[in-house]
């Protein structure tokens, strides 16, 4: 049984038969969590989720995906490809369906979603990687490299040696396992100038060493950067439930899902300044060179 057509609406002309819907306007929503592969992601995350619920005994590390989804979880994008089955093997098929899974972050009309990613900012393969149309502000962590790239190694199960090589590296990606889609990294150099460079919309970077030397202070500007009003004693107990004590301690307990399982534990130490010791003389030289300009710029060097 057909229906009538509806009238025109006054002022706006009837799409002609045929013509595809304008797709409505995309709402800026998103706020990245950014930073290169164990940079203090997590930990910014686990204070986050502290924070923000005020609860009165630690949030559940295991829950804290809860309180900053990831822009490369595979299960995302097997759902935008449905009924199709994605080779996500394949870089440019996740490529091809990012757009997809970004707008379907923010098509829940949501004023904030904060969004973990591991991506630079930057195309790859033509494609744009954090569209400015669909963010509201960013987040950036930094950290020492001659002390991430040691997490570094230990996360993903190689040699100190070859994640100083794949550090200096503009191909840098990680490919799918499983569980998260391609990710392209770049060099940390290039990473950080992409994220902490003139931003076209508002943009927060911390140190890792300040949110361990001060707190507070670097804490509490995370909070403000969000728009959620700063309560000193809220701050101080978020701070103390996201401890490297407190994370590491409940690791031991209850295991930590987001731990891809090559290394033993995925808190270690939390600690800064033991990169130049363990990595020796060579490693640590080739580091301060191929990154000179960016460490020298955030106080490294």
């Amino acid at each position: 049984m057909s229906k009538k057509p509806k009238q025109k609406t006054a002022g706006k002309p009837a799409p002609k038969p045929g013509s595809a819907t304008p797709r409505p306007k995309p709402k800026a929503s998103i706020v990245w969590l950014a930073s290169y592969p164990k940079s203090g992601n997590t930990w910014t995350r686990i204070f986050l989720a502290n924070y923000l619920t005020n609860p009165d005994k630690p949030v559940s590390i295991n829950e804290v995906h809860r309180f900053g989804m990831g822009d490369s979880i595979a299960k995302t994008y097997n759902m935008v490809a449905a009924p199709h089955t994605p080779d996500l093997h394949d870089y440019q098929v996740t490529l091809q369906l990012r757009d997809k899974v970004l707008r379907g972050i923010i098509g829940n009309g949501a004023d904030v979603n904060l969004v973990k990613t591991h991506n630079i900012r930057r195309q790859a393969y033509g494609v744009t990687l954090i569209p400015p149309a669909y963010t509201r502000s960013s987040v950036y962590i930094v950290r020492n490299p001659l002390d991430m790239v040691l997490s570094y190694a230990r996360h993903y199960g190689i040699e100190p040696a070859a994640a100083a090589e794949a550090i200096g590296r503009s191909d840098n990606a990680n490919a799918t396992d499983g569980a998260a889609v391609w990710q392209f990294l770049g060099s940390w150099s290039e990473h950080v100038e992409s994220w902490t460079n003139k931003s076209p919309y508002p943009s927060l970077v911390l140190r890792y060493e300040d949110m361990l030397e001060k707190p507070e202070q670097a804490f509490g500007a995370l909070v403000r950067h969000l728009g959620v009003p700063l309560d000193e004693e809220r701050l101080k107990k978020a701070i103390r439930f996201s401890s490297f004590d407190e994370v590491s301690s409940q690791e031991k307990t209850t295991g930590f899902k987001e731990n891809p399982g090559k290394s033993e534990t995925f808190f270690t130490s939390g600690k800064a300044g033991k990169g130049r010791e363990a990595l020796g003389e060579e490693l640590t030289t080739k580091i301060c060179t191929e990154h000179k300009a960016t460490m020298k710029r955030f106080g490294y060097l």
